[in-house]
């Protein structure tokens, strides 16, 4: 099968081609900018573009498949070329479902620890070499690429984002896969750039649960109060399976899971992980894996990568990463952090990069989010707002919504490095918050 990637360097759109190329089919690909670690990986498949850019002579009727990235736009002189062809153009998560139409679909979705839990499944399965096909939209320990299709295996393991699917396809991606099992782990107002209205998003969610096919199963938060109205209201058949966080404590800084066969220490930390653990394992039991099993290898887990992920340092000072942006996701991980590092000095340092944190209605949205830290830091850059054409926000706007007076504000990345390598990292305990750098912030030094 021939295929053709329109903007074949985005995160999800890269891995999509290296798992075709490894299938055996015939890749090429275009984009306008490529960067790495995309570059490389496309580069060592063979299938790197020799030239950026857009090239319409590279659309020919002998493709098979034109898969449209969300990077495109809807002018697109190779989109335009695949219509006049009349060839059969796919959005990424169309064409997932075209690859696993005949395979029992699980998707995980949710506003948040969709990531996290589509991880932990596959750590569990990959520990007890079952093979199953998959796509996830974090780089895992011990997996090359973050999708994998295959003719033979039984189960297509998906990530279900609620994002658009492509430029000319405006719906939700997870709409596409009509799942036998699905899970939803929480409903919390993001995207606001595309869903105007908290009802708007939710209506997402109600569509996916409307898709679920008959008589399948859905796994969901029954702690999520939005979660549950969403189920309760469905009209389609399926079977419902509520869980909730399991009993669990600290010991000597480990959090240790009380379970039937005794304590199960865990590499992870935090009251949401253990929640996205509880959903992992009610999936895992649908797939096979039983319950010892299933925390004989999760002990193992070290988490999604950006996910409360420890960053080794050359001071030896303790510092993690999150890519928390939204504001279910910031309360969580600071919830998080203050439970496992109650008696250190806590430094929490979140960047608003993202459409929907730089919207002053949005930001109502974090109020209370950064409290209970000793130091607690916000970074956007007036330059990003110019960009994005968005009107300037004020520090004491951040903090107002916020509502935290001892917030720490910086809007120059200059600044805020100053202050950052003022810092003795070898003391206290740092939370980075961002699905962006901080302005090129070096968080080993």
């Amino acid at each position: 099968m021939k295929t053709h990637f329109i903007a074949i360097g985005g995160s999800a759109m890269h891995n999509l081609a290296i798992a075709l190329k490894d299938k055996g089919y015939q890749v090429t690909g275009s984009d306008d900018a490529i960067f790495e670690p995309s570059k490389s990986r496309l580069d060592k498949k063979g299938i790197l573009p020799a030239e950026m850019g857009w090239f319409p002579e590279k659309i020919t009727s002998d493709i098979d498949a034109v898969i449209l990235g969300m990077h495109a736009h809807q002018d697109n002189p190779e989109l335009a070329r695949a219509k006049e062809l009349g060839l059969k153009i796919y959005s990424y998560p169309e064409f997932l479902y075209e690859q696993s139409k005949n395979k029992t679909r699980v998707v995980i979705a949710g506003s948040h620890g969709k990531t996290t839990i589509t991880s932990m499944i596959l750590h569990v399965l990959n520990f007890h070499q079952k093979d199953v096909d998959f796509m996830v939209g974090a780089q895992l320990e011990g997996f090359d690429c973050m999708v994998k299709l295959t003719q033979d295996n039984d189960f297509m393991i998906l990530e279900g984002d609620e994002y658009l699917s492509s430029p000319i396809d405006l719906r939700s991606k997870f709409l596409l896969y009509q799942p036998n099992i699905a899970l939803i782990s929480g409903i919390a107002w993001d995207h606001i750039n595309v869903f105007k209205t908290f009802d708007d998003y939710i209506e997402q969610f109600r569509r996916f649960v409307a898709s679920i096919t008959a008589g399948g199963i859905l796994v969901y938060n029954e702690e999520d109060a939005e979660v549950v109205k969403v189920v309760e209201n469905a009209e389609n058949y399926f079977r419902k399976i509520p869980y909730k966080t399991p009993e669990y404590e600290i010991i000597n800084g480990k959090v240790h899971l009380k379970t039937e066969m005794g304590d199960v220490p865990l590499s992870v930390f935090g009251a949401h992980n253990v929640l996205n653990l509880e959903g992992a394992r009610h999936i895992c039991q649908h797939l096979g894996i039983m319950d010892e099993d299933f925390y004989e290898a999760i002990t193992s887990f070290k988490g999604a990568s950006k996910r409360l992920e420890k960053v080794e340092r050359e001071d030896n000072g303790i510092l993690y990463k999150d890519f928390a942006h939204a504001p279910s996701k910031v309360k969580a991980a600071v919830k998080a952090f203050k439970e496992q590092f109650k008696n250190e000095q806590k430094y929490g340092f979140l960047e608003l990069h993202t459409y929907s944190s730089l919207n002053p209605i949005f930001l109502e949205q974090y109020d209370h989010a950064m409290d209970g830290l000793e130091e607690a830091i916000v970074f956007y850059s007036e330059d990003a707002l110019k960009i994005k054409r968005m009107e300037p926000i004020s520090p004491e706007l951040i903090k107002e919504k916020f509502k935290n007076e001892n917030l720490k504000v910086f809007t120059n990345a200059e600044e805020l490095h100053a202050y950052w390598n003022m810092l003795d990292k070898a003391h206290g305990v740092y939370l980075m918050m961002s699905s962006g750098n901080f302005g090129g912030l070096d968080l080993t030094k």
